[in-house]
């Protein structure tokens, strides 16, 4: 199944179109579904499409060798190999018309031979720049291919046309998924798995999502039981010190100090190390509150999983290891799962009201032109969503309740109360507000939201691409 994708392909298309010589570099989580938008796009296109592997890389050679000797011939002969990765990459210059060829996989292949980069840069100064090719580079480290591949000092540097860190689906895609869920349900799915086309493939709306959790996630033969385990183990050199402090933010630590002290891997030093490699590969994020004016300064930064299902995994998978190892995924469900379920939710359905925000911001649909959006916090209280205009002098403040009662009056009130806390010197005169609400909103608070102009948004309207403006 492949779903949405839109702006990445007419983004392909437009550079398919300019007729030039193109080096694109696309990257990105494993499983964000990278190899499917460029099977999409070659579709129907005259392409070379290689898949790097782990194999030599005298296979590799001979393997692509074959794939571009097939672009202009219908027989390739046996054991055909161009003599070295010069010619290979020479050869390219030469096929004929608007020819697409995408090097997936592209850690691999420089992995098994370190001079890859160099000889490429090598054939795109000499010749491929001047012609129609379009070359595509496509890996799923994300730090060896921003050190390797776009860095300052990375041999490709500077001959890039493009290049794109594909994302995670956001929720109205992911809901595309489960089409016969409702609102509730696709956003209690997309908790869990997040925006990974992979992870969303595998769970079934024939069942509800309890049974798809069971029967995937916390089953010893479950396909996604040890995915985190396997993803970053490729990635990071010593996993069990990871594996600490992703547990600890799961259960609870934000702050750098909480997290050491939770992890028990080191100092504040070393897990702050340990939290650079993390964002690095955009496992955790630093949130700061949206309303600080020089974010990377700031000393009130929390650190958060952004990864829906490494978020999931690490809270009720991973500290129940020894249960799940002992067939008792039913236990561990009903009794660790359940109860708690509606609060993991929670925190995905803020995320999600986030993005709502956002969507509306690049639709033009909110009446201020956003700088930054995110959430508030100190000590006196939290808002969960904020977007700011400082030039307009704007603040959105929205308010998320995933509780099984229609939405009243009183949340509105604190909301509004909560925001002389964040402006108390005026700072942002025009203040609009929105409230995001699992079981609606009462009667008494609907009325009042259209006097007042306040933006109500239930499941429904999250799971969705219709967005009516916010006035």
């Amino acid at each position: 199944m492949f779903i949405d994708r839109k702006v990445e392909l007419a983004n392909l298309e437009a550079r398919y179109r300019s007729e030039r010589a193109e080096l694109f570099v696309l990257y990105g989580r494993r499983r964000v579904g990278k190899t499917e938008l460029l099977r999409h796009f070659c579709v129907d296109k005259p392409h070379v499409f290689f898949i790097a592997t782990l194999s030599s890389d005298l296979d590799q050679l001979a393997s692509f060798s074959q794939r571009i000797w097939r672009f202009t011939h219908d027989e390739t002969p046996e054991g055909f190999t161009f003599p070295s990765w010069e010619a290979a990459f020479a050869a390219l210059a030469d096929l004929p018309g608007r020819p697409i060829v995408v090097l997936d996989e592209f850690t691999y292949l420089f992995s098994g031979n370190r001079a890859i980069p160099s000889l490429l840069q090598k054939a795109w100064d000499e010749r491929l720049r001047h012609t129609r090719v379009f070359l595509i580079l496509c890996g799923s480290y994300i730090g060896m291919m921003e050190r390797e591949v776009l860095a300052y000092q990375a041999p490709l540097y500077g001959r890039r046309t493009g290049s794109y860190l594909l994302p995670a689906l956001e929720l109205p895609a992911a809901a595309a998924f489960f089409s016969s869920y409702g609102a509730v349900q696709q956003i209690e799915t997309w908790a869990v798995l997040g925006g990974m086309p992979y992870y969303l493939g595998i769970f079934a709306d024939e069942t509800d999502v309890f049974s798809n959790i069971r029967t995937h996630i916390l089953d010893s033969q479950g396909i996604l039981r040890r995915e985190p385990q396997l993803l970053l183990m490729e990635e990071l050199r010593e996993p069990r010190n990871y594996f600490s402090i992703l547990r600890a933010i799961a259960e609870g630590a934000t702050r750098l100090n909480e997290i050491a002290q939770a992890a028990r891997v080191g100092d504040a030093g070393t897990t702050g190390r340990y939290l650079d490699i993390l964002q690095g590969l955009r496992v955790v994020a630093r949130q700061v509150p949206a309303t600080e004016g020089r974010p990377e300064k700031s000393k009130r930064g929390i650190y958060q999983i952004s990864d829906a299902f490494l978020r999931f995994w690490f809270r009720y998978v991973h500290p129940n290891q020894g249960s799940l190892d002992l067939g008792l995924a039913d236990a561990v469900l009903v009794q660790r799962v359940q109860p708690t379920f509606d609060q993991f939710v929670s925190y995905a359905f803020e995320e999600a009201a986030r993005a709502h925000v956002a969507r509306l911001a690049r639709a033009g649909k909110l009446p201020f032109l956003a700088e930054r959006i995110g959430s508030w916090w100190d000590r006196s209280g939290e808002i969960d969503v904020v977007a700011v205009s400082n030039a307009d002098g704007a603040l959105l403040l929205g308010e998320c309740k995933w509780s099984v009662n229609p939405v009243g009056i009183d949340v509105l009130d604190d909301l509004q109360r909560k925001a002389r806390l964040v402006d108390p010197e005026g700072r942002w005169p025009a203040v609009s507000y929105a409230l995001f609400a699992k079981s609606g909103f009462t009667s008494a608070l609907t009325e009042r939201a259209a006097i007042e102009n306040v933006h109500l948004v239930g499941p429904d309207d999250l799971a969705t691409d219709d967005l009516e403006e916010l006035t």
